[in-house]
């Protein structure tokens, strides 16, 4: 693993690569409030040991990139979007298969549509499509949406890692047991190297989606993978199938009893799947 922290444009976006630069290039694009490390270290070796070059970057006000007041982010949807091509330029890469986990995804997709020239394919991953109308989507679980209708103390070690414990527990999938130990450890090794949780908060205004990307799903050129768990109260399985059939030749993949999650036991399939996309999509 090597580390490169990008400064541009008075930001900084720390990024770690796994593997061969000479391999096919995959950036991870992580979720809401979620540093590059819930991408894990042995996922990314092992997606790597398929023959790609990995990169996984902290997005703003998450892990070791920049951070920004609380409630005031100075950044929007087009910037996170934009910070995709920062990473891709910091390592002078000039077109990239992209992966993406929930909000990630929602990027992802942005920025498949903004530079179609630069991303080869994309991964969506317990995402939802951007610029639809979702209304008629089946609701989030009763259970998280009740847990995220309270407040935690984001600067508080021990509240904020017990309410994304919490969190974690709602949004695993039926299909393997939730390992409440594992989880814990990791939230706060996470939080220590963040330095606290508070202005990850910013990244509720990353879920307002800009009007340009209204009705735009249809003009997608880069192939796209969408893996959905069954399971997932976040964003029910009706929210892949509707990416997947916004955009021509899209290829839907359910995993069995999968949350909104990334489970160790899931690995190898997902890492079947993204390996078996980008080298299809690169013939």
């Amino acid at each position: 693993m090597n580390e490169l922290v990008i400064r541009t444009d008075r930001l900084e976006l720390a990024t770690q690569s796994f593997g061969d630069p000479v391999h096919p290039p995959v950036i991870l694009i992580m979720g809401g409030m979620a540093s590059m490390l819930w991408w894990p270290e042995e996922f990314c070796r092992r997606l790597a040991e398929q023959g790609l070059f990995v990169i996984r970057y902290d997005q703003r006000d998450t892990g070791l990139s920049t951070k920004y007041p609380p409630g005031q982010p100075g950044y929007t949807f087009d910037d996170a979007v934009d910070d995709v091509f920062r990473v891709l330029d910091g390592y002078a890469i000039s077109s990239v298969h992209l992966v993406g986990f929930s909000l990630g995804g929602m990027i992802g997709q942005g920025a498949a549509l903004k530079f179609p020239e630069r991303v080869l394919s994309l991964t969506a991953i317990s995402t939802s499509p951007v610029g639809v109308d979702k209304s008629h989507f089946p609701p989030s679980g009763e259970a998280w949406m009740e847990h995220m209708s309270l407040e935690a103390d984001w600067s508080d070690r021990s509240d904020a890692v017990a309410y994304l414990v919490e969190d974690a527990r709602l949004t695993a999938g039926t299909a393997h047991t939730f390992d409440e130990a594992g989880t814990r450890a990791f939230l706060e090794r996470d939080f220590d190297r963040s330095g606290g949780y508070l202005s990850a908060t910013n990244h509720s205004i990353l879920f307002e989606v800009g009007d340009i990307w209204q009705g735009r799903l249809n003009e997608m050129m880069a192939p796209l993978l969408v893996l959905h768990g069954t399971a997932d109260p976040v964003f029910p399985l009706a929210h892949g199938e509707a990416l997947a059939r916004a955009v021509v030749d899209a290829k839907l993949v359910k995993v069995e009893g999968g949350g909104h999650e990334i489970h160790p036991e899931d690995w190898r399939e997902i890492i079947s799947a993204i390996d078996e996309h980008v080298r299809t999509s690169a013939q």
